[in-house]
């Protein structure tokens, strides 16, 4: 008697051990997720860099769509969205809007490396400000933070630029340009991004820590 006790005392404890084990699996791996997935994502924006050197071939439309979407899930002002983007890959308008650019700038076709104005980049994101909103520039930012951020995570570089766009606002010749990405009324070119897979891969600057600090 005292043996059959025995062996339904044992059975009995095996079922509750087997009972906890499932739930008591799924809190060790959640645990153990999160701060997987947060690595992930620090690694990714540590790792990140700016690139101006790529390949070739454009980043398919699949893969911009994504980036794009990413960029407009960025936090911005009053959900206002303020923010306009023209994506082109078309080497004609890319390649037109360089040979005004090398007009205005003869030195530049004596790089035998220069392709294009776009750091040679065979994809641009244009990114337009809403003029009738000050903290457009903010929500610009942040979008773009989000596209090249999510552009890294997969394995397509990028690099944001400004002295494209100043060129396209204050040369006539480039105007035509500027027309074809059609934004809308009230809306300004701000900056743009360049994409494309990478064809370098530059080192880490370093960055200047002490311009950060707690205040007590």
């Amino acid at each position: 008697m005292k043996a059959m006790k025995s062996i339904l005392g044992g059975l009995c404890l095996c079922a509750v051990v087997s009972s906890c084990a499932p739930s008591a699996q799924k809190t060790e791996t959640a645990v153990a997720e999160t701060p997987a997935k947060s690595d992930v994502v620090i690694e990714n924006i540590l790792t990140r860099r700016s690139i101006r050197q790529y390949k070739p071939q454009a980043v398919n439309r699949d893969t911009m769509q994504i980036i794009l979407n990413c960029g407009i899930n960025a936090p911005n002002g009053q959900n206002k969205q303020s923010w306009e983007v023209r994506v082109v890959d078309n080497p004609e308008f890319i390649n037109g809007l360089t040979e005004i650019y090398k007009k205005a700038n003869p030195k530049a076709s004596e790089d035998p490396s220069f392709k294009n104005m776009f750091r040679n980049a065979p994809t641009v994101a244009f990114i337009a400000r809403d003029t009738k909103y000050d903290m457009s520039q903010i929500d610009c930012g942040l979008l773009g933070g989000n596209m090249v951020l999510s552009a890294w995570s997969m394995g397509v570089g990028s690099c944001c630029l400004g002295g494209p766009v100043r060129f396209m606002l204050t040369t006539p010749e480039a105007a035509p340009y500027l027309e074809k990405l059609d934004f809308s009324d009230g809306y300004e070119l701000l900056y743009c991004i360049a994409f494309g897979y990478p064809d370098e891969t530059p080192a880490a600057k370093p960055r200047k820590a002490d311009k950060v600090r707690f205040i007590d």
